[in-house]
């Protein structure tokens, strides 16, 4: 597939935004990085892709309730580059600004016949700079891929989803709807059966029109043989029901939400308010026939973006801050559902359904924590679904305007700038983890170069990990509580417990069954860590009877900065 059937050509100097959206993105990634270190969900990602990286086969070896993908791409990068944590910081960096520019050509592409397009792309794409896939969360993890691959099949669907480029261009782009749903199970599910939905719908339409309907019928065939490959490949690795069990049972019983939680981000007693000033500033572009109008509808349009930006100079409560900001969710599902509804017979193809693939699956991936965690990666499917909204309102319009569509995406760019860069900077999204305790303190060792965060989490366990290195044989059992660190991605050990970490998401394991793990596999040494980094109570309730129940087996041989160290009695 070359370069010219994916976007129209385009000169080098238009792509000056790209390089400047791109580096600017990767570098918020890079000083992210140089100030935060999760070590939580950092670990579990890492720890994961090592054992991978060895051999180990998820769902069949040990139990697993996330896709692969995500696992699998860090695997491959530890075992091409080895384990130094810069490198995961550079696939970051990476990954993050071509989401940004991915989000930039989507938006380049939806504006075509709007005056002023790349002026409309680029200022719609600047928020992204702080609020991109990996600006909010910069550690390897399965959201902001998900994000990555959802943008990269929209890019392709805008291209063969019209009826332009080859046949087996199409069936390519269908592959990619099959991506998202391997690496995150809620937000890829929602996107690929909203859009073999609004697919089938476009075929549809084309049929009843006498249309050609070749390219719809490729991507569709694409999907299916993406998804029926994907499945062959599991069934001969770590088995389909092995991992539909983990990843779809097990994962649905920890950590599906009820639906009066999925549905509460529509119960913000301003949202009404919002509503109305999109709904006067509307009414203003259908009416208006003068430019005057069409500017005082954008002034209207920018004011439920204002607020997040003006209230920071109200509260300097960090919670309450990233409140007004996530506010804007529920709102503008709203709208953009309304006016694409409304302006369904003045659009055609896949811009004429794209508005209500975007609401199915920010709703999939609202699924599961809601507003307060689940948005940090999907803002550039606000941007678009934004840019969607602004031009069914203008195709609305009996006079379209620059005046209207131009100011309105320069003002809310700028007020998400100002909100998103503080939401970013006051890193609440995060506030999780003790991120704020102590002086900021940097990894010394090969393998965590790059890793840096406030407090003494860093230095205690690189104490421990040297200590393993000296008092440890490399082939003894090792199980550690709660398992917060990157105990085995530092030292390069084999893994012999099925679980790394113990909290109510990732084991199923209750307390007896791990004492009998532990004697069965013959465990050797148990760490128990003192206090963690992690400030939410997500570590198994049990985690103190079962320290209690593992601890009459071993004896405690050496007390760390942190750690407790314990040997198998009568070894």
């Amino acid at each position: 597939m070359s370069a010219d059937e994916i976007a129209d050509p385009v000169s080098p100097w238009d792509w000056l935004p790209a390089l400047f959206l791109f580096s600017a993105t990767a570098l918020v990634v890079v000083w992210q990085n140089s100030r935060l270190g999760v070590l939580w969900d950092l670990s579990y990602v890492l720890e994961n892709s090592f054992r991978m990286s060895l051999g180990q086969v998820p769902y069949r070896d040990f139990p697993f309730p996330y896709p692969p993908l995500t696992f699998l791409i860090q695997a491959t990068l530890i075992k091409l580059a080895g384990r130094a944590f810069w490198h995961h910081v550079v696939y970051c960096a990476v990954m993050g600004g071509g989401a940004t520019v991915l989000t930039w050509r989507i938006l380049i592409n939806l504006f075509r016949e709007t005056p002023h397009a790349p002026l409309l792309a680029f200022s719609l794409s600047l928020p992204l700079v702080v609020l991109g896939i990996y600006c909010v969360f910069p550690h390897p993890f399965y959201d902001p891929d998900c994000t990555f691959a959802i943008l990269l099949s929209i890019l392709l669907l805008q291209h063969f989803a019209d009826g332009e480029g080859s046949l087996l261009g199409g069936v390519l782009a269908g592959m990619t709807l099959v991506i998202p749903l391997f690496i995150k199970q809620n937000t890829g599910s929602a996107f690929l059966a909203t859009t073999c939905l609004a697919l089938f719908g476009l075929a549809g339409i084309g049929a009843m029109r006498h249309r050609p309907i070749s390219h719809y019928a490729a991507i569709l065939a694409g999907a299916a043989i993406g998804l029926l490959l994907a499945l062959l490949i599991i069934q001969m690795t770590a088995g389909l029901e092995n991992y539909l069990h983990w990843t779809v049972q097990y994962a649905a019983s920890r950590r599906m939400p009820p639906l009066a939680d999925t549905l509460a981000i529509y119960e913000d007693p301003n949202l009404p308010i919002w509503i109305v000033f999109f709904a006067l500033g509307t009414l203003l572009v259908l009416w208006g026939h003068e430019d005057t109008w069409a500017l005082l509808s954008a002034l209207l349009f920018a004011v439920p973006f204002a607020w997040p930006a003006i209230y920071l100079l109200i509260d300097p409560d960090p919670s309450e801050r990233a409140d007004r900001l996530l506010a804007l969710w529920p709102v503008l599902l709203i709208v953009s559902f309304v006016v694409a509804v409304l302006s369904l017979r003045q659009r055609a193809g896949l811009s004429m359904l794209l508005p209500f693939i975007l609401i199915g699956t920010i709703n999939g991936a609202l699924m599961s924590q809601q507003l307060w965690g689940s948005t940090y990666a999907i803002w550039p499917l606000f941007i678009v679904l934004f840019a969607c909204s602004i031009n069914s309102v203008t195709l609305l319009s009996k006079r379209p305007s620059v005046w209207m569509s131009a100011p309105t995406a320069i003002l809310a760019s700028t007020f998400l700038l100002i909100a998103g860069g503080t939401y970013v900077w006051s890193h609440e999204r995060l506030d999780y983890a003790k991120l704020d305790d102590g002086q900021l303190t940097e990894a010394t060792l090969p393998e965590l170069k790059g890793l840096s965060t406030r407090g003494n989490w860093i230095p205690n366990f690189e104490q421990l990990a040297r200590y393993a290195e000296q008092e440890i044989p490399g082939e003894d059992a090792i199980l550690i509580l709660p398992g917060e660190d990157l105990f085995y991605y530092t030292t390069g050990r084999q893994p012999r417990v099925p679980v790394l970490m113990f909290d109510h998401t990732v084991n199923p394991y209750t307390p007896d069954e791990v004492l009998k793990i532990g004697r069965d596999l013959q465990v050797r040494w148990l760490v128990v860590k003192h206090e963690l980094q992690l400030d939410d109570d997500v570590v198994d309730g049990d985690k103190v009877r079962l320290t209690k129940l593992l601890k009459q087996d071993f004896k405690m041989v050496k007390r760390l900065k942190g750690y407790d160290v314990y040997q198998r009695r009568h070894a």
